[in-house]
């Protein structure tokens, strides 16, 4: 679907998700994280950018369990995450958008949850690439929470830990060989509707992660600009 079509299907509340092909899994049991190995920190900070051309093909199962880990899963002992989170609210919440249905991630159990069993890619963005990307991650901040946090600072503060979690996606995909862009332009009422989010939630970012798309060994457009 075109940039233009989903603009005017936006404006007028009809982005709408695509069916799932084939059975969408109630659950999904990720396999153990592999947390060693990977590039050099600062090798992987010179390999950061963002991409906007994406092939189709699905993560391995495997790879999709590292790179959730490394978003925003456990790392200690007391439930402490990968990203900060003021005053330990870890008020963020990850959801998956894959061609077999949208997913929120369990840090807890490491594992995918089934939220709504529809492909909610094509709602996540504006641009065209995000249809055919294997997945888009989606960032809700619950401020039901955040009540240690005064309300007119909840937004920046869980606009911040969004943050943090969009920058460990994207330096995990630098050292795995991965392509991200983080994107803040999106249909945010589109999301929540299509997630059926409560009123105390709310959709901050979207980023889309996969394998790059090439052409002839041209490597395909980047910038950092949301």
């Amino acid at each position: 679907m075109s940039t233009l079509t989903k603009l005017v299907l936006g404006m007028m509340g009809q982005l709408r998700p695509k069916p799932v092909r084939g059975n969408s899994e109630i659950s999904i049991a990720l396999p153990p994280p592999q947390k060693q190995g990977g590039l050099p920190l600062m090798e992987t900070l010179a390999k950061r950018h963002s991409w906007r051309e994406f092939a189709p093909d699905a993560l391995p199962l495997p790879l999709l369990s590292d790179l959730l880990w490394a978003a925003y899963g456990v790392n200690r002992a007391d439930g402490g995450r990968t990203a900060p989170s003021a005053l330990n609210a870890q008020e963020i919440d990850v959801y998956v958008a894959l061609p077999a249905g949208a997913y929120f991630y369990d840090a807890e159990m490491h594992a995918l949850h089934l939220v709504v069993a529809s492909d909610l890619r094509r709602v996540t963005g504006y641009q065209d690439f995000v249809d055919e990307a294997p997945l888009d991650l989606i960032y809700v901040a619950d401020h039901a929470r955040m009540g240690m946090v005064p309300v007119a600072q909840r937004e920046s503060y869980a606009s911040v830990a969004a943050g943090a979690i969009a920058q460990n996606v994207y330096l995990f995909s630098a050292s795995s060989g991965l392509s991200s862009v983080i994107r803040a332009w999106i249909d945010r009422t589109a999301i929540a509707d299509a997630l059926g989010l409560t009123h105390d939630q709310q959709v901050l970012l979207s980023q889309t992660v996969g394998y790059a798309k090439t052409n002839s060994g041209f490597e395909a457009q980047q910038s950092d600009e949301i």
